[in-house]
C-alpha cells in the first residue's frame, strides 16, 4: 500500500537517511563524492530542514511510505512563482524504482498544486540525470537550463522544466 504522509521536524532523521541512501545511487555517475557529500551535508542539515518545515509555509515535505517502509520523500513550494508549484525534490530508494511511486507521487503533486490554484510545475533536472526521461513521460517539457553555483566551487548544471496542468474547479 502507497502513502504519502506530510513530515513535521520529528521526520528529519528518516528525510537525511532517505537522503544519503537515495543520493549516493542517483548521483554516482554524474558527481563526484566530494560534491555528493557537500550538497547533502548543506541541503540536507538539521538546520536547513527545520527551517523549511518550520518558517516557509508553503514549503512542504511529504514521505513516501510503501509496504509499511519509508521509501523516498519529495518537497514542494506553492506558489513558487505566480500560479506555480515548484518540485524541489523527489527522491526513491534504489529498490522502490520502477514500481511506479513516482509517477503516483507526481500525480499527487499535481492534486495538491490544483488544490492551491497552481496550474503550472516546474522542476530542476541536472543535464545528466536520467530522471529527465522520466519527467518528460508525465508530461513536462524542458524550457530553458542554467548553471547554479551552490558554493565551494561546485554548480548544478540543470535543465529547467515545467509541467502546466488544467486546474479542476472543485
Amino acid at each position: 500500500m502507497l502513502q504519502f504522509a506530510i513530515a513535521d521536524t520529528t521526520k528529519i532523521p528518516i528525510i537525511q537517511d532517505l537522503a544519503q541512501q537515495s543520493w549516493k545511487e542517483a548521483y554516482k555517475e554524474i558527481l563526484s563524492p566530494e560534491q555528493i557529500d557537500y550538497m547533502l551535508s548543506n541541503f540536507y542539515a538539521t538546520s536547513t530542514l527545520e527551517n523549511q518545515i518550520t518558517d516557509l509555509p508553503d514549503y512542504l515535505y511529504y514521505l513516501i511510505k510503501y509496504n509499511d517502509n519509508w521509501v523516498g520523500f519529495f518537497a514542494i513550494e506553492l506558489h513558487y512563482e505566480p500560479s506555480t508549484t515548484k518540485l524541489h525534490k523527489l527522491y526513491l530508494l534504489p529498490d522502490a524504482k520502477g514500481l511506479g511511486l513516482g509517477k503516483k507521487a507526481i500525480y499527487f503533486i499535481q492534486d495538491i498544486a490544483n488544490d492551491y490554484m497552481d496550474n503550472r510545475i516546474i522542476l530542476n533536472v541536472n543535464k545528466y540525470n536520467n530522471a529527465k526521461f522520466f519527467y518528460e513521460t508525465l508530461g513536462f517539457t524542458t524550457y530553458d537550463s542554467g548553471i547554479f553555483d551552490i558554493g565551494n566551487g561546485y554548480v548544478m548544471d540543470d535543465f529547467l522544466m515545467e509541467k502546466i496542468i488544467i486546474l479542476k474547479v472543485p
